[in-house]
């Protein structure tokens, strides 16, 4: 028993190490054709790809990222109201949203919202093409899939995610202005200028170097599982699934990882 537990830990970790080796190499793939992808100096025609994907993965997702802001600000603010109302620090509440939502929330929710939207997406349309041997056509014709296919979605994805994040930012900030209005009064004018007072630029940067890195993380595993599938339609919709799933825990252990790194290096404080 101990030599087969051995050996399935030992085939799972090989596995996982095999799956961020993938991932490694697909993006240092992607990275190299991204400037094939850029307007002037590259294809036109790979730009207006790119711009096609910004529209999907950033545009039409706006109001969903705006409403789970919404919610998410309002929930915030409420909870630390309940709490700091005790301790008489209710002003407390406006840097609690807004340091919450700079740093953390904002880039975490747009990313687990495009996660579910357009991860699931990328990889539905690239095992498509797989099973129905587009890819290999591709390459038949000379043409590298890769610049073709996914680096103007990671063009388009690493626009549009920092966009994203500066919109949930707002609409969470903005949420919980209206719960202090109506829960305790507050005007909003004086409620902007204690978000200016506890706003940081440290903070925004913070969040938009994560939402960059949880761009490069979600392209990458939509498409890599997308380039993975065998066998018939049934598998593409597995491989949507795994997707959302993998590139939702990746985004989350990143997460923990910057902030880790944040907080030790004096950033947290």
């Amino acid at each position: 028993m101990n030599i087969s537990m051995l050996d399935q830990v030992g085939h799972s970790t090989l596995g996982y190490l095999e799956y961020i080796g993938g991932l490694v190499i697909q993006s240092g793939k992607t990275i190299k054709a991204l400037p094939r992808t850029l307007p002037m100096v590259g294809n036109w025609s790979r730009w207006r790809s790119a711009i096609g994907q910004m529209l999907a993965v950033g545009v039409e997702a706006i109001p969903m990222v705006g409403i789970m802001a919404i919610c998410s600000g309002f929930i915030l603010a409420m909870q630390g109201a309940s709490e700091l109302r005790r301790f008489g620090a209710l002003q407390y509440v406006i840097d609690l949203v807004t340091i919450g939502f700079t740093r953390e929330l904002g880039p975490l929710l747009t990313a687990i919202a495009v996660s579910g939207r357009s991860g699931s997406a990328f990889s539905a349309e690239i095992g498509t093409m797989v099973v129905s041997e587009e890819i290999d056509v591709l390459r038949t014709m000379g043409i590298d899939p890769v610049e073709f296919v996914l680096a103007p979605k990671f063009l388009g994805a690493l626009i549009m995610l920092p966009c994203l994040t500066v919109v949930s930012s707002a609409c969470g900030i903005l949420a919980g202005g209206a719960f202090m209005r109506f829960a305790t009064g507050t005007a909003f004018g004086v409620y902007l200028n204690g978000v200016a007072h506890s706003m940081v630029v440290h903070d925004v940067m913070t969040g938009l170097i994560k939402s960059l890195a949880f761009a490069a993380i979600i392209v990458n595993v939509g498409c890599l599982e997308g380039l993975r599938v065998r066998g018939g339609p049934d598998s593409v919709g597995r491989s949507a699934t795994s997707a959302v799933v993998k590139s939702t825990f990746l985004v989350i252990l990143a997460d923990v990882g910057f902030t880790t790194l944040f907080y030790l290096t004096g950033g947290g404080h």
